[in-house]
């Protein structure tokens, strides 16, 4: 079965940096595309980024310039890396994969900016 487990969250300090990692199994992960989502206290779940199979990517508005995705299909694991952080970038993060018409979510992993 489809399993998304992130990890790497944490406290850090406005401007500070954080690498997320999202270890997945269950399927042929060099085939599919990944996300990363986010949700802040009281809001809606957001995308965030977006890796191509092809490596290709995509970003919310709000993170270009600050985040980086990127997959190790060697490792079957896709990472965020996020730098210059910002208060309003909390939120538990999430990873994603949409497999046979099916999309699943790991369960999170809490990213908190805070001085």
């Amino acid at each position: 079965q489809v399993q998304l487990v992130e990890s790497g969250g944490g406290l850090v300090q406005p401007g500070g940096s954080l690498r997320l990692s999202c270890a997945a199994s269950g399927f042929t992960f060099s085939s599919y595309a990944m996300s990363w989502y986010r949700q802040a206290p009281g809001k809606e779940r957001d995308i965030v980024a977006t890796i191509g199979n092809g490596g290709s990517t995509n970003y919310a508005d709000s993170v270009k310039g600050r985040f980086t995705i990127s997959r190790d299909n060697a490792k079957n694991t896709v990472y965020l890396q996020m730098n210059s952080l910002k208060p309003e970038d909390t939120a538990v993060y999430y990873c994603t994969v949409r497999v046979l018409g099916r999309r699943y979510w790991g369960k999170g992993t809490l990213v908190t900016v805070s001085s």
